[in-house]
Order: C-alpha cells, then structure tokens, then sequence
C-alpha cells in the first residue's frame, strides 16, 4: 500500500507558519513518543531551524518507558529542551513551563538588558496532525482554550492563546509534507492515526502493523489475544501476517456470514489495541 496523505489545507497552513515564525521566540514541538523520529515533520525543523526548541515526547504512557529515556537523551544531544508528557492526565505538564524559562533565558536576558519588561515569550506550538497539540494547549493552561478530537484535522487555523503575561502560545493546523521518501514513516504515521483512515486499507495495514510488532514485541499479540504461540513467526512476511489476522478475528469471534473470519473487523480491533494501548507500551522506533 502506498501511504501518502497532504490535503490542500496543509499548504495553506504552512504558509501561516511562515507569516507567523518571526514573531516567535520559540517552537514547542510536540511529537508521537511511540515514533518519535517518523512524527517529526522535516519542513518544520526547516521552519525553526534558528529558533529555540522544545521537543515533548507526548503520549509518552503508550510508549516503551526505556526507550523514551533513550529518546530523550537524542534530542537533548540534538541541542533541544525535551520533555516527557501525557496531555491527556497531565503528566509532565507542570514541568514544561520552567523548561520554556530556561530554552529562553537568552531572550530573556537580552530584553532585560534593553530594559524590556514583562514581554510575554511567544512559544508556536507545532507537530503532526493528532499529535496531541490542542489537549496539551488545554492541559497546560488548565482550561479548555481549542477544540480537539482523536482524529487528524480538527485544528484549521492559527489561534493565539494568552496563558498568563509571561507566556503566549500560537496553536497551528497539524502538518505532514507532501512526499514521504521513505513508506515506513508513511505507514507509521498511518499507524497512530495521523493520516485520514477512510483513505488507508485497514487490513493491509494491520498487515504491516503485525509484522512490526512481532519483530519489536514478540509476545504482545499471543498474550494479548491468546494465540498459538507456535503459529507465530518471529519475523512474519506479508502472507503470515494475513494469518494471523485471521486468527485474531477467530479468537475475538470476528465472523462474516457463514462463520467465515471478518478480517476487516479484527483489523479495525487490532489497529485501536495499538493506537489505545491496549497491547502494551511499546515504541516502533528505536535508538
């Protein structure tokens, strides 16, 4: 399957990135910390490559808890500020608005200087589409300031949001770029839902989904839903991992007419197993 997603409005979201990163000190970055390297939009780190940077590993709950510290330590090596967190409980939250004092001290010191005070840091918040940039906006201000949703393309437009008078945030459109060079980062991002799902192939995607858990997690998917562990290869082709959606569909009484197994079904019900957690922690990009 050949994983590609740029509706037109992504276009002219990154145009009003454009028109509005001079007026920014700052770029909170919030990436997928299940794949943190494939939800990384390159046109972004191209839009804010003199800019300050703070890299929030969201969603960090669902994701492999020593590979996030690994993760972490990456983009500090990469000379940015990051930060693990989960805007949906909050976790990490409270943190992220001393990492903005310390990502701007410069700024903050050179207004100092000049005699500018109480100029509010403007931070561009920024990431993929479901990334999570409206939750953590609405968690960190502790008040429901944008509209979210668990799909890709809620947020349209720019928004700015005062926070207090030390601090004003811009939240933008979700972004991808429009060729993906490399049709694993493709089929990741498919993976978490950052791409439209009525446009992908549910069921070679669980495909792919399987193959990759089984190579990372090999006992997630025998556990999970109580599968012969013999009938498992460690490292499935495309032909075995039909297989074994056809198996889960049996254990999880995914039937069409006739008793035959509905793959659709149990491709849809291992897609949301991942994308809810329900599989386990588990992070698809190492370092």
């Amino acid at each position: 399957m050949n994983y590609q997603w740029y509706p037109g409005h992504m276009t002219k979201a990154v145009r009003m990135m454009q028109e509005n990163i001079k007026l920014d000190d700052l770029l909170i970055e919030l990436v997928d910390a299940r794949i943190p390297f494939s939800s990384r939009n390159p046109d972004i780190q191209e839009l804010g490559s003199n800019k300050s940077r703070i890299v929030l590993l969201n969603k960090s709950d669902l994701a492999d808890p020593a590979q996030n510290a690994l993760w972490m330590r990456y983009f500090e090596e990469q000379g940015a500020h990051a930060l693990e967190v989960n805007s949906k409980s909050g976790a990490g939250i409270k943190r992220v608005g001393g990492l903005v004092q310390e990502a701007c001290k410069e700024k903050i010191e050179r207004d100092r200087k000049r005699g500018i005070v109480n100029r509010p840091i403007r931070a561009m918040v920024v990431g993929i589409p479901n990334v999570g940039k409206s939750t953590f906006i609405n968690s960190f201000a502790g008040k429901a300031c944008t509209k979210t949703g668990n799909k890709p393309g809620v947020t349209k437009g720019k928004q700015w949001i005062r926070l207090n008078k030390n601090l004003e945030l811009l939240d933008t459109p979700g972004i991808l770029w429009p060729k993906f060079e490399d049709q694993d980062v493709g089929m990741r991002l498919a993976f978490i839902g950052s791409m439209n799902d009525e446009i992908i192939q549910e069921e070679e995607l669980a495909w792919d989904l399987i193959r990759e858990i089984q190579t990372l997690y090999p006992t997630a998917l025998t556990e999970r839903y109580a599968l012969p562990e013999n009938a498992i290869s460690a490292a499935p082709d495309t032909q075995e991992a039909a297989q074994i959606l056809e198996q889960i569909a049996v254990q999880r009484k995914c039937f069409g007419k006739g008793e035959t197994p509905d793959t659709g079904r149990a491709a849809q019900l291992l897609i949301d197993d991942f994308r809810s957690g329900r599989l386990g922690r588990m992070t698809l990009e190492r370092r």
